[in-house]
Protein backbone atom coordinates (compact mmCIF):
# COMPACT_ATOMS: atom_id res chain seq x y z
CA UNK A 1 0.00 0.00 0.00
CA UNK A 2 1.32 3.42 -1.10
CA UNK A 3 0.52 5.02 2.82
CA UNK A 4 2.35 2.09 4.26
CA UNK A 5 5.53 2.66 1.81
CA UNK A 6 5.46 6.51 2.80
CA UNK A 7 5.68 5.70 6.61
CA UNK A 8 8.88 3.49 6.21
CA UNK A 9 11.04 6.15 4.07
CA UNK A 10 14.11 7.27 6.52
CA UNK A 11 13.73 9.71 8.49
CA UNK A 12 16.26 12.27 10.11
CA UNK A 13 17.34 10.84 13.65
CA UNK A 14 19.80 11.43 15.97
CA UNK A 15 20.69 8.66 18.77
CA UNK A 16 22.70 11.03 20.61
CA UNK A 17 21.48 11.68 24.30
CA UNK A 18 22.53 14.69 25.13
CA UNK A 19 21.35 16.61 21.86
CA UNK A 20 17.91 15.46 23.20
CA UNK A 21 18.76 16.48 26.62
CA UNK A 22 18.95 19.86 25.00
CA UNK A 23 16.04 19.09 23.08
CA UNK A 24 14.09 18.82 26.60
CA UNK A 25 15.98 22.03 27.96
CA UNK A 26 14.50 24.26 25.09
CA UNK A 27 11.17 22.85 25.69
CA UNK A 28 11.80 23.87 29.54
CA UNK A 29 12.58 27.45 28.24
CA UNK A 30 10.01 27.66 25.44
CA UNK A 31 7.21 26.68 27.69
CA UNK A 32 7.98 28.91 30.59
CA UNK A 33 8.50 32.06 28.28
CA UNK A 34 5.45 31.10 26.21
CA UNK A 35 3.24 30.93 29.55
CA UNK A 36 4.80 34.30 30.69
CA UNK A 37 4.20 35.89 27.78
CA UNK A 38 0.76 35.07 26.67
CA UNK A 39 -0.98 33.75 30.21
CA UNK A 40 -2.80 31.51 27.80
CA UNK A 41 -5.68 29.01 29.20
CA UNK A 42 -6.06 29.02 32.93
CA UNK A 43 -2.70 30.82 33.96
CA UNK A 44 -4.18 34.21 33.96
CA UNK A 45 -6.49 32.79 37.06
CA UNK A 46 -3.01 32.33 39.31
CA UNK A 47 -1.63 34.78 41.55
CA UNK A 48 1.84 36.02 41.10
CA UNK A 49 3.21 34.01 43.92
CA UNK A 50 1.87 30.94 42.17
CA UNK A 51 2.89 31.84 38.88
CA UNK A 52 6.66 32.16 40.00
CA UNK A 53 6.42 28.37 41.50
CA UNK A 54 4.09 26.75 38.28
CA UNK A 55 5.43 28.54 35.37
CA UNK A 56 9.01 26.93 36.23
CA UNK A 57 7.58 23.98 36.81
CA UNK A 58 5.20 23.88 34.04
CA UNK A 59 8.26 24.08 31.89
CA UNK A 60 10.34 21.46 34.05
CA UNK A 61 7.76 18.86 34.00
CA UNK A 62 7.67 19.48 30.46
CA UNK A 63 11.15 18.80 29.92
CA UNK A 64 10.80 15.75 32.18
CA UNK A 65 8.10 14.10 30.49
CA UNK A 66 10.22 14.42 26.80
CA UNK A 67 12.90 12.91 28.76
CA UNK A 68 10.83 9.85 30.05
CA UNK A 69 9.61 9.08 26.67
CA UNK A 70 13.35 8.34 25.49
CA UNK A 71 13.02 5.19 26.68
CA UNK A 72 10.50 4.20 24.30
CA UNK A 73 12.79 5.99 21.64
CA UNK A 74 15.59 3.48 21.85
CA UNK A 75 13.17 0.49 22.34
CA UNK A 76 12.12 1.42 18.94
CA UNK A 77 15.68 2.25 17.30
CA UNK A 78 16.84 -1.23 18.49
CA UNK A 79 13.74 -3.07 17.28
CA UNK A 80 14.30 -2.07 13.72
CA UNK A 81 17.78 -2.59 13.46
CA UNK A 82 18.96 1.10 14.00
CA UNK A 83 16.78 2.44 11.23
CA UNK A 84 14.36 5.53 12.06
CA UNK A 85 11.78 6.15 9.75
CA UNK A 86 8.83 8.21 9.40
CA UNK A 87 6.43 5.63 10.78
CA UNK A 88 9.51 5.42 13.87
CA UNK A 89 9.01 8.47 14.11
CA UNK A 90 4.98 9.15 14.52
CA UNK A 91 4.95 5.96 16.83
CA UNK A 92 7.53 7.78 19.05
CA UNK A 93 5.27 11.24 18.81
CA UNK A 94 2.28 9.33 19.99
CA UNK A 95 3.38 7.77 23.07
CA UNK A 96 5.02 11.18 23.98
CA UNK A 97 1.95 12.62 23.78
CA UNK A 98 -0.03 9.42 25.79
CA UNK A 99 2.60 10.32 28.68
CA UNK A 100 1.95 13.93 28.68
CA UNK A 101 -1.13 13.69 28.68
CA UNK A 102 -0.90 11.06 31.77
CA UNK A 103 1.71 13.77 33.45
CA UNK A 104 -0.30 16.86 32.62
CA UNK A 105 -3.48 15.28 34.68
CA UNK A 106 -1.83 13.86 37.19
CA UNK A 107 -0.03 17.16 37.77
CA UNK A 108 -2.98 18.87 37.51
CA UNK A 109 -4.61 16.74 40.68
CA UNK A 110 -1.68 16.19 42.63
CA UNK A 111 0.20 19.43 42.50
CA UNK A 112 -2.07 22.21 41.24
CA UNK A 113 -5.48 21.47 43.29
CA UNK A 114 -4.39 18.76 45.50
CA UNK A 115 -7.51 19.92 47.60
CA UNK A 116 -9.70 20.98 45.28
CA UNK A 117 -13.39 19.37 45.91
CA UNK A 118 -14.71 20.14 41.86
CA UNK A 119 -11.35 19.80 40.11
CA UNK A 120 -11.57 20.21 35.89
CA UNK A 121 -13.39 17.11 34.41
CA UNK A 122 -10.61 14.87 32.68
CA UNK A 123 -12.38 15.75 29.02
CA UNK A 124 -12.43 19.31 29.99
CA UNK A 125 -9.20 19.02 31.46
CA UNK A 126 -8.01 17.52 27.93
CA UNK A 127 -9.99 19.58 25.33
CA UNK A 128 -9.46 23.10 26.63
CA UNK A 129 -6.19 22.51 28.26
CA UNK A 130 -4.21 20.18 27.51
CA UNK A 131 -4.53 19.68 23.94
CA UNK A 132 -3.97 23.39 23.32
CA UNK A 133 -0.71 22.89 25.59
CA UNK A 134 0.31 20.46 23.43
CA UNK A 135 -0.34 21.85 20.15
CA UNK A 136 2.37 24.74 21.84
CA UNK A 137 5.09 21.90 22.82
CA UNK A 138 4.58 19.63 19.95
CA UNK A 139 6.41 21.88 16.85
CA UNK A 140 9.49 22.35 19.23
CA UNK A 141 9.86 18.68 19.54
CA UNK A 142 9.50 18.26 16.42
CA UNK A 143 11.58 21.11 15.06
CA UNK A 144 14.40 20.10 17.77
CA UNK A 145 14.43 16.29 16.18
CA UNK A 146 14.63 16.93 12.77
CA UNK A 147 16.61 19.77 13.01
CA UNK A 148 19.33 17.06 15.06
CA UNK A 149 18.64 14.59 12.43
CA UNK A 150 19.55 16.78 9.88
CA UNK A 151 23.04 17.46 11.41
CA UNK A 152 23.40 14.24 12.61
CA UNK A 153 22.97 12.50 8.63
CA UNK A 154 25.57 15.31 7.05
CA UNK A 155 27.81 14.95 9.71
CA UNK A 156 27.95 10.80 8.60
CA UNK A 157 27.44 11.86 4.62
CA UNK A 158 30.70 13.63 4.96
CA UNK A 159 32.55 10.60 6.80
CA UNK A 160 31.45 8.23 4.21
CA UNK A 161 33.55 7.12 1.40
CA UNK A 162 32.83 6.09 -1.74
CA UNK A 163 33.75 3.02 -3.25
CA UNK A 164 33.54 3.95 -7.68
CA UNK A 165 33.09 1.31 -10.23
CA UNK A 166 34.08 1.78 -13.74
CA UNK A 167 30.59 2.44 -14.67
CA UNK A 168 28.69 6.10 -13.80
CA UNK A 169 26.36 4.63 -11.84
CA UNK A 170 28.88 1.90 -9.89
CA UNK A 171 29.10 3.18 -6.77
CA UNK A 172 28.99 2.02 -3.05
CA UNK A 173 29.20 5.28 -0.48
CA UNK A 174 29.27 3.88 3.53
CA UNK A 175 31.13 4.59 6.56
CA UNK A 176 34.64 3.27 6.80
CA UNK A 177 33.68 1.50 9.43
CA UNK A 178 31.51 -0.51 8.11
CA UNK A 179 33.38 -1.64 5.57
CA UNK A 180 34.66 -5.04 6.60
CA UNK A 181 36.26 -6.63 3.47
CA UNK A 182 36.79 -6.57 -0.32
CA UNK A 183 37.53 -9.75 -2.31
CA UNK A 184 38.38 -9.64 -5.92
CA UNK A 185 36.11 -11.56 -8.25
CA UNK A 186 37.28 -11.46 -12.32
CA UNK A 187 36.94 -8.28 -13.43
CA UNK A 188 34.90 -7.40 -10.46
CA UNK A 189 35.01 -6.45 -6.48
CA UNK A 190 32.92 -8.08 -3.98
CA UNK A 191 32.07 -5.52 -1.20
CA UNK A 192 31.22 -6.87 2.27
CA UNK A 193 29.62 -4.60 4.40
CA UNK A 194 27.61 -3.78 7.26
CA UNK A 195 24.45 -2.25 7.09
CA UNK A 196 22.20 -1.19 10.33
CA UNK A 197 22.88 -4.76 11.79
CA UNK A 198 23.25 -7.18 8.86
CA UNK A 199 25.54 -8.42 6.34
CA UNK A 200 25.50 -7.05 3.03
CA UNK A 201 27.98 -7.48 0.19
CA UNK A 202 28.00 -5.90 -3.48
CA UNK A 203 29.61 -6.44 -6.49
CA UNK A 204 31.16 -3.43 -8.16
CA UNK A 205 32.81 -3.66 -11.80
CA UNK A 206 37.16 -2.32 -10.62
CA UNK A 207 40.11 -3.71 -9.67
CA UNK A 208 40.98 -4.44 -6.45
CA UNK A 209 44.57 -3.20 -6.70
CA UNK A 210 42.92 0.67 -7.30
CA UNK A 211 40.99 0.21 -4.41
CA UNK A 212 44.18 -0.74 -2.94
CA UNK A 213 45.38 2.26 -3.89
CA UNK A 214 42.72 4.74 -3.44
CA UNK A 215 42.09 3.63 0.52
CA UNK A 216 45.50 3.12 2.40
CA UNK A 217 43.79 2.67 5.76
CA UNK A 218 42.93 -1.08 3.99
CA UNK A 219 45.01 -3.96 4.61
CA UNK A 220 45.91 -6.00 1.78
CA UNK A 221 46.57 -10.09 3.16
CA UNK A 222 46.04 -11.65 -0.03
CA UNK A 223 46.02 -11.03 -3.72
CA UNK A 224 42.96 -11.86 -3.99
CA UNK A 225 41.59 -9.73 -0.27
CA UNK A 226 42.13 -6.13 1.29
CA UNK A 227 40.47 -6.25 5.12
CA UNK A 228 39.50 -3.48 7.24
CA UNK A 229 41.87 -3.58 10.57
CA UNK A 230 39.31 -2.46 12.39
CA UNK A 231 36.50 -5.36 11.73
CA UNK A 232 39.83 -7.90 12.98
CA UNK A 233 38.65 -10.30 15.78
CA UNK A 234 41.26 -13.15 15.63
CA UNK A 235 44.28 -15.66 13.92
CA UNK A 236 43.04 -18.79 12.81
CA UNK A 237 45.67 -21.40 11.49
CA UNK A 238 44.41 -24.98 10.21
CA UNK A 239 46.93 -27.27 7.81
CA UNK A 240 50.02 -24.31 8.06
CA UNK A 241 48.21 -21.79 6.33
CA UNK A 242 46.82 -18.84 8.48
CA UNK A 243 43.56 -16.87 8.26
CA UNK A 244 42.38 -13.45 10.12
CA UNK A 245 39.06 -14.22 11.03
CA UNK A 246 36.83 -10.74 10.49
CA UNK A 247 33.38 -9.45 11.78
CA UNK A 248 30.42 -12.15 11.35
CA UNK A 249 33.14 -15.18 11.09
CA UNK A 250 34.32 -13.49 7.98
CA UNK A 251 37.61 -15.77 7.09
CA UNK A 252 40.63 -14.01 4.71
CA UNK A 253 43.26 -15.99 4.10
CA UNK A 254 46.82 -14.12 4.51
CA UNK A 255 49.55 -15.35 1.66
CA UNK A 256 52.90 -15.28 2.82
CA UNK A 257 53.96 -12.56 0.89
CA UNK A 258 52.10 -9.97 3.25
CA UNK A 259 51.94 -12.00 6.11
CA UNK A 260 54.94 -10.04 8.03
CA UNK A 261 52.94 -7.03 7.22
CA UNK A 262 49.78 -8.42 7.91
CA UNK A 263 50.91 -9.49 11.52
CA UNK A 264 52.73 -6.17 12.30
CA UNK A 265 50.10 -4.02 11.40
CA UNK A 266 46.90 -6.12 12.89
CA UNK A 267 49.18 -6.64 16.50
CA UNK A 268 49.94 -3.07 16.62
CA UNK A 269 46.22 -1.93 16.25
CA UNK A 270 45.31 -4.65 18.49
CA UNK A 271 47.49 -3.30 21.62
Amino acid sequence: MPEMNLLKINYPFDPIFKHHLLIALSLAIWIFVFLYFTEPLDINEFSDSEKSIYLPAYGVLGSLLYIISLPVQYLLYNRFQKKWSILSEVVFLILFIIISIIGLRLFYLYVVVPNERNPYTFSYHLKSIIFPALITILPIVVIGRFGFGKYKQKKLEAQKIEIKGEGNYDCLKLLLDELICIQSSDNYIEVFYISGTALKKSLIRNKLSVIADEFPELLRTHRSFIINPFHFQSWKTEKGKISVVLSYDIEVPISKTYQDVVKSELNSTTK
